[in-house]
C-alpha cells in the first residue's frame, strides 16, 4: 500500500508568539530600503538594525532585557550611515560585525552583560568596498574570517586578527549581489546576483566552478543558500510574479532538481535553513507568516510541512542558533519578528509526551568553537564543523576578547629612521580605538596592539 501521508517526525511542527511581556518593545525598527534580515541573535544577545539620525545604530539586548526598551537605552552607533547588515561571529557570542551604507564594515566587542553607554569605538574598521556594503557574514567554521559584499559588486573576505583584505573577488558579478553563503565547512561560497543568476565560487582560488544564469525569471531579488548536503535552494520570482523556491544539484545547473510556486506577493522571501533537522523556514518580507519545509532526498525533495500564520507583517526576522533553544521543551527553532516597533520571539516546538531528551530532534550541532584559524583557511585548509551535544542543554563557556594585531609597516623597515620613531608608536598604542588607515600598501594599519588576552 502507497502511503497516503508522507512520515515525518516534523509534520506536526506548531509555531507560538510569546506572550506580550517576553517582547521587546518601543524598539524603532529601520526603515532603510534593502532586503537583509534587520535582526541577527544568539545564545546570550538579539541585535537590531534601528532609526539613527545622523547615522547608522543597531540595538545590542540581552536576551533576558525584555518588556519597553528605554529610548535612551544605549546602541552601537559607530557608522556614518544607516547600517544594513549585521552577523553575530559563531565562535564568540559578544562579537558582531556590521555593513553600511558609509562603505565602511566594523567588527564590535559587545561587554559581557550588554551595553551601558554607546558603543561607537569598533575593535578594527575594515575599509575597502567604494559602495555600500549590504551582506555581512562569518566563516562557519575558521576564526576571525569575515566576508562582506557590497554595492560595488565586489566581495572581500577578511582576516579580522590583523584587519587585512585577503581576498577580494572582483568581475565575477555584473550587478548588485543579494546574498552570499557559505557551505558547510566554509570551503565554497554561492551567491545570488541581481543578473538572476546564481554561482558557485572557490573563494581561494578565485574561480566560478559552478554557474546557472536566470535561476527564476523575475525581477525581484532572489536568494541562494547551501544545504548541508552541498545542493542549493533559492528562492525567487516567476516572470508572472510568483514567488517560487528551487532546489539545485551543484554538479548539474541545467535544471532544478524541483521549483515550485507559491504564491503572488511580492515580498523577498529569506530563507533560515537548519542543517541539523533538515527544515528551511521560508520568511517573506512584509509578510505575516512563516512556511517551512522539510528537505529529503525522495521526490519531490522540497515537502511542505506547515504555516505559522499572525496578523502583524514582519519588516525582518532573527534566527537562533541551536546552542540558544530549550531543549526540554523540544524547542527546533526560534524567530524574532521584526514589527514597525516591537521585536517578538516566535517558539517552533515538535509535541512530544516524553520529557526525556529527544536524541532524534537533537544530533550533535555545531558548536562555538573554530575548527582553523583564520591563517590556515587562508593557506587551503579546510575544517568541518565541531560539534557538541546538547543533551544537558549548552553551558556557554567565557569567551575570549577578540584579538587585533596589525602589522606595522615600520617594523619592515630596519633603519635609524624607524627606530626614532618608536615613541610616536608607544603613544600610538596607547590609544587602540583609533585605527589608521593606509590604502597604499592596501592594508590597515594599526600600531602595534592587542586586544585579545586569554581569560
Amino acid at each position: 500500500m502507497k502511503r497516503v501521508v508522507r512520515q515525518s517526525k516534523f509534520r506536526h511542527v506548531f509555531g507560538q508568539a510569546v506572550k506580550n511581556d517576553q517582547c521587546y518593545d518601543d524598539i524603532r525598527v529601520s526603515r532603510v530600503t534593502w532586503d537583509s534580515a534587520f535582526c541577527a541573535v544568539n545564545p546570550k544577545f538579539v541585535a537590531i538594525i534601528v532609526e539613527a539620525s545622523g547615522g547608522g545604530a543597531f540595538l545590542v539586548l540581552p536576551l533576558h532585557k525584555t518588556g519597553r526598551i528605554d529610548k535612551s537605552y544605549p546602541t552601537v552607533c559607530g557608522h556614518t550611515g544607516p547600517v544594513l547588515d549585521i552577523d553575530w561571529c559563531p565562535h564568540n557570542d559578544q562579537v558582531i560585525a556590521s555593513g553600511s551604507e558609509d562603505c565602511s564594515v566594523m567588527v564590535w566587542q559587545i561587554p559581557e552583560n550588554g551595553l551601558v553607554t554607546p558603543l561607537s569605538e569598533p575593535v578594527v574598521a575594515l575599509e575597502g568596498h567604494s559602495k555600500r556594503v549590504g551582506v555581512i557574514t562569518w566563516h562557519p567554521t575558521a576564526h576571525n574570517v569575515l566576508l562582506s559584499a557590497g554595492c560595488d559588486n565586489v566581495i572581500i573576505i577578511w582576516n579580522v586578527g590583523t584587519g587585512e583584505a585577503m581576498i577580494t573577488l572582483e568581475d565575477m558579478h555584473p550587478d548588485v549581489i543579494y546574498n552570499v553563503c557559505w557551505n558547510r565547512s566554509g570551503s565554497l561560497i554561492c551567491t545570488a546576483c541581481k543578473d538572476k543568476g546564481i554561482r558557485v565560487i572557490d573563494p581561494r582560488k578565485e574561480t566560478i566552478i559552478a554557474e546557472k544564469e536566470k535561476a527564476h525569471e523575475g525581477a525581484r531579488p532572489m536568494r541562494a543558500i547551501f544545504l548541508a548536503d552541498g545542493n542549493i535552494l533559492t528562492t525567487g520570482f516567476s516572470r508572472m510574479s510568483e514567488r517560487q523556491v528551487a532546489l539545485w544539484n551543484m554538479q548539474n545547473m541545467e535544471e532544478p532538481m524541483t521549483v515550485s510556486e507559491m504564491d503572488t506577493s511580492n515580498g523577498v522571501l529569506l530563507p533560515f535553513y537548519d542543517p541539523d533537522t533538515n527544515v528551511v523556514y521560508l520568511c517573506g518580507k512584509g509578510d505575516s507568516s512563516i512556511r517551512y519545509f522539510e528537505i529529503t532526498d525522495e521526490a519531490p525533495y522540497v515537502h511542505f510541512l506547515n504555516t505559522f500564520a499572525s496578523k502583524e507583517p514582519q519588516r525582518g526576522m532573527g534566527f537562533m542558533s541551536k546552542r540558544g533553544l530549550d531543549v526540554n521543551k523540544c524547542e527546533i527553532a526560534r524567530f524574532y519578528k521584526l514589527h514597525e516597533r516591537k521585536c517578538e520571539p516566535i517558539v517552533m516546538t515538535v509535541p512530544r509526551k516524553s520529557e526525556m531528551f529527544q536524541d532524534d530532534l537533537y544530533p550533535d550541532t555545531a558548536g562555538p568553537d573554530p575548527a582553523l584559524e583564520a591563517e590556515e583557511w587562508f593557506e587551503g585548509k579546510n575544517g568541518d564543523p565541531i560539534l557538541i551535544s546538547l543533551k544537558n542543554g549548552y553551558v556557554p563557556v567565557k569567551n575570549r576578547e577578540i584579538k587585533v594585531v596589525k602589522k606595522n609597516i615600520l617594523d619592515s623597515k630596519v633603519t635609524k629612521k624607524s627606530e626614532n620613531s618608536s615613541p610616536a608608536n608607544k603613544s600610538a598604542s596607547s590609544t587602540p580605538s583609533i585605527v589608521s588607515t593606509d590604502f597604499s600598501a592596501g592594508m590597515l594599519n594599526i600600531p602595534n596592539f592587542l586586544f585579545y588576552s586569554e581569560i
